[in-house]
């Protein structure tokens, strides 16, 4: 029986290279992913050092002169202390002849520890209520602070006026507060203080109902009676005397251990302690002067009785521990807060009068706690580190800009002197290296525009396995001085090295399979070999296709990026890359280092670098034009680009020691390699971060101030692109353009210089990247500039 097997054919293998590209595809994938949680990483730190600092979703509104008919007049007599029981919200007063110490806004770096140590000096405890932000800031202090026997209670976590916030916000404020507070101390508190909030009597229609709500979830409110004043500075005399309760009456008195100078309460505190202690005046805590109250029979409840209530607003009983779950008052824990387990500090122990408010955390409370203090010491550390380190970026940049206007204007009035000269004229042939793979679209403008050249030249056309009829095309044309060798597919180094081998004349010129050359290239190109210490040239490659988006961004590149760069590394005599669109080189001098290496994907930038620890000259010669075909899409750009920068990280790790070398490899490893990895490595790579600092400045910090420092750095970038193109005879109508290409352009090519860092670190290895052609960059003469 036959068996027709035509219609189904096997699967042809994969070739070397198809494999190669798989696996190099496969991995890519996982450092892209890397790069985005990179940047992920860093925009949240930066959210959260914000969010700390009240910057991010902050909220700095405070009312003011609000009615308060709605409130009930027994709470705004009544005392400072403002309870839930069984729906009902009543307040309490301090017993006579106590004062209990509360200070807010804390803790502050400066200031807390030296008030902790007045109280323990005195012998005296008091009630901090500490803003959730600094409480992750200072763990380690709020931690001394409990263990010194004070009590904390919550200020919220960014300080904002609970009356303008919604009832998602105050539970989020007081949530977080506590988990700071639990991953600190490893306690939770039933305390709190509204921000902006003073005597009990000063409750408005507004934030009367935040009241209720707090006394709802289990949170027992704490306001003064007695206000020091001390952020007005009026004073140590004044402060002490408006801190001090009238006759015997206790009293809520308010300091503050933050926000501020506060040199003045350092030195009225302890005058104030003592002043009172003479008087008869014991000092405690809030949860201590509620247990002050039910020991002696009952709170001065305000009204309580006539208007139905329970006089004892307490509701504890004399001397007696409280119920599980329960606050001194009655009420029960607050939302999110365990309940209180007979214990007060972390490790356990008998019940603290003074600390009465406080729950041990346990569970997810206490770890997210914990979690959420080292977030916050990764924030406190990388965001002021970054800042400094991005401020030294941007010095470095702007001075980059300076060092390149003066010394470009230097080359340009140097090279175009009448009277300047390399030497006598070079009129021998050179040879001209066409390298290509595929490249039907572009290969025949490539060749009519070298047979148009003015200089003496043979063209040698290096096919390295094209599948598209590349060889044909260039056989077709029937141009003198042509030849065509043929190579099974090995790569471009390969090619060029093929040509060098094949060359009959002392000068090499390599160009690109997509590049068109004017007329005089070639001659322009050449004279430099005039002086025998020169041992290679670069030319002025020009973007071709610039009448798109995408080509006037490389337009603008080319020319301010790579030209205006060129001219200051010739004059260090650095140059760190003769382009692969348009190069000349002395044959002699290429075969001494060995020819184009295959060990990296920057081949032009390798055997540069090489060249100049060899000792030969590398210069740049401004008249000497080429018009390339830049990549039509992002994906190509992209491809290109990231190969690039891989390729030139490759390249200067491979003569990372000339930065030893003496001589003349050792000037370009002092020079040029710290230039290059500072410039096109290491200030690219961490440019986005400015960037991002300046949104996240215009967003939740400044906004005017961080445009108009975005715009200066705009127009000092505008005009180097202007010197840029006045020395290139540009038109300057591609400018406009400048600014969106720093808004997107930029952001792409800074995303690509970071996958390439990714991909070195982590020791990935690319394959070749062939570019989809077009062909739409003809003549010179069609082109429009």
């Amino acid at each position: 029986m036959t068996r027709n097997t035509s219609a189904r054919r096997r699967r042809a293998a994969p070739s070397r290279f198809e494999r190669a590209g798989r696996r190099a595809a496969a991995l890519q994938r996982p450092r892209v992913v890397l790069a985005l949680v990179l940047v992920l990483g860093l925009v949240s730190v930066m959210l959260l050092d914000g969010y700390l600092r009240a910057e991010v979703l902050g909220d700095r509104r405070v009312r003011t002169d609000a009615a308060y008919d709605k409130v009930p007049q027994r709470i705004l007599d009544g005392g400072p202390i403002l309870t839930s029981a069984n729906g009902s919200m009543r307040t309490q007063s301090v017993p006579k002849k106590t004062i209990v110490l509360t200070f807010d806004d804390g803790p502050d770096a400066t200031y807390t520890e030296k008030v902790l140590k007045i109280l323990a000096d005195n012998d005296v405890h008091g009630t901090f209520f500490l803003v959730g932000s600094m409480i992750a800031r200072h763990p380690g202090i709020v931690k001394d602070m409990v263990g010194q026997g004070n009590e904390v209670g919550l200020h919220t976590f960014t300080h904002v006026d609970l009356s303008y916030q919604s009832d998602a916000r105050v539970k989020r404020e007081l949530t977080q507060t506590q988990l700071a507070l639990a991953g600190a101390a490893g306690i939770t508190t039933k305390l709190v203080r509204a921000p902006y909030s003073s005597e009990a009597s000063a409750i408005d229609n507004y934030s009367w109902p935040v009241y209720k709500k707090l006394g709802a979830m289990g949170y027992t409110s704490v306001f003064v009676d007695t206000d020091s004043d001390d952020w007005k500075k009026p004073g140590v005399s004044k402060i002490v005397q408006w801190a001090t309760p009238k006759k015997t009456k206790g009293a809520s008195v308010l300091f503050h251990d933050a926000g501020g100078n506060r040199d003045q309460t350092l030195k009225a505190l302890p005058k104030y302690i003592k002043k009172m202690k003479a008087k008869g005046y014991t000092f405690t805590t809030v949860s201590g002067a509620m247990a002050k109250s039910a020991a002696r029979g009952g709170s001065a409840q305000n009204g309580a009785a006539q208007n139905g209530g329970t006089q004892d607003a307490g509701g504890g009983q004399a001397g007696g521990a409280q119920r599980s779950g329960q606050v001194p008052g009655g009420a029960a824990a607050p939302q999110g807060t365990p309940p209180s387990s007979g214990t007060n500090a972390p490790g356990g122990g008998a019940q603290n009068v003074d600390q009465a408010a406080h729950s041990q955390a346990t569970g997810t409370t206490l770890y997210e706690g914990k979690a959420l203090i080292a977030a916050v010491a990764i924030a406190e550390w990388t965001v002021p580190t970054l800042a400094v380190f991005l401020a030294v970026v941007g010095v470095a940049v702007m001075a980059r800009f300076a060092m390149m206007l003066v010394l470009a204007r230097r080359h340009y009035r140097q090279r175009n002197k009448r009277r300047f000269s390399w030497g006598p004229p070079v009129t021998r042939p050179v040879s001209v290296i066409v390298p290509a793979y595929n490249e039907k679209e572009c290969i025949a403008n490539t060749l009519n525009s070298l047979a148009q050249s003015t200089h003496p030249i043979e063209i040698i056309v290096v096919d390295d396995g094209s599948t598209d009829g590349t060889k044909e095309i260039a056989e077709s044309l029937g141009l003198p001085n042509v030849r065509v060798i043929r190579q099974e597919n090995a790569g471009k180094p390969a090619a060029l090295n093929n040509g060098v081998r094949n060359a009959s004349y002392d000068i090499v010129v390599m160009m690109d399979g997509d590049t068109v050359f004017e007329p005089d290239t070639v001659r322009q190109l050449v004279q430099p070999f005039a002086a025998s210490e020169i041992g290679a040239v670069a030319g002025n490659a020009k973007v071709g296709n610039r009448n798109t988006v995408i080509g006037a961004w490389q337009h603008i590149e080319y020319v301010m990026g790579f030209n205006l760069d060129r001219r200051m590394y010739d004059l260090l005599r650095c140059m760190p890359t003769i382009p692969g669109a348009i190069g000349a080189f002395r044959r002699q001098a290429v075969l001494e280092v060995g020819g184009m290496s295959e060990d990296t994907l920057a081949e032009d930038t390798d055997i540069t670098v090489a060249m100049h620890r060899a000792g030969w000259r590398v210069v740049y010669q401004e008249h000497a034009r080429a018009w390339t075909e830049a990549p039509a899409s992002l994906k190509q750009l992209w491809s290109q680009r990231y190969r690039w920068s891989y390729g030139t990280m490759q390249a200067l790790w491979k003569h990372r020691k000339s930065l030893v070398d003496k001589g003349p490899s050792g000037r370009f490893g002092r020079v040029g390699m710290p230039l290059v990895v500072l410039f096109q490595i290491v200030t690219p790579v961490f440019a986005p971060l400015i960037d991002l600092f300046t949104v996240y400045s215009m967003i939740f910090v400044d906004f005017k101030a961080s445009l108009l420092a975005w715009l200066a750095v705009l127009g000092i970038q505008l005009v180097c692109a202007a010197y840029a193109f006045h020395l290139d005879g540009e038109r300057y109508r591609y400018l406009w353009m400048l600014p969106l290409q720093q808004i997107a352009y930029r952001q792409m090519m800074y995303l690509v210089l970071i996958h390439s860092s990714i991909t070195a670190l982590t020791g990935g290895r690319l394959r070749w990247q062939k570019l989809k052609r077009t062909g739409e960059v003809g003549t010179p003469t069609g082109v429009e500039r």
